[in-house]
């Protein structure tokens, strides 16, 4: 029976955000924009609130099923951790989208940049729920 450790998945949820801030914002927000073809005060426009609720939903059902993943594959430590996330974004991330961003046409400054950002999360919270259980 795999026992997942909530406090760690929240853990985990919340750094995935605080990644996701700054890989959007000062790191790679502007670049980001331009690739999707939006502008600073369209985002403002946005209901961010909202926005930001079901992304955090999504980063702890993420954390969630990393977090069992992790207990079945028995990773007890940060570099074992991190290389199931390494694995979970290779095998269900990375190629899915690569497939999604050809197929769509979009640029592949684009897929970097947001497949990037998956890759740094899940390694992340990889290497939290592997040291912290």
């Amino acid at each position: 029976m795999i026992e997942v450790n909530y406090i760690t998945v929240l853990i985990s949820a919340v750094a995935a955000m605080v990644i996701g801030s700054v890989w959007y914002g000062p790191l790679f927000g502007y670049n980001w924009m331009g690739l999707i073809g939006i502008s600073k005060s369209d985002v403002k426009k946005e209901d961010m609130p909202k926005m930001y609720g079901v992304m955090f939903i999504g980063v702890l059902i993420e954390a969630y099923v990393l977090s069992n993943f992790i207990q079945s594959g028995g990773a007890t430590n940060i570099i074992d951790g991190a290389k199931v996330g390494a694995w979970a974004w290779l095998g269900f991330v990375g190629t899915v989208m690569l497939g999604n961003y050809m197929f769509s046409k979009k640029p592949i400054n684009l897929y970097l940049i947001d497949a990037g950002y998956a890759l740094v999360n899940l390694l992340v919270m990889g290497a939290i729920i592997g040291v912290m259980g």
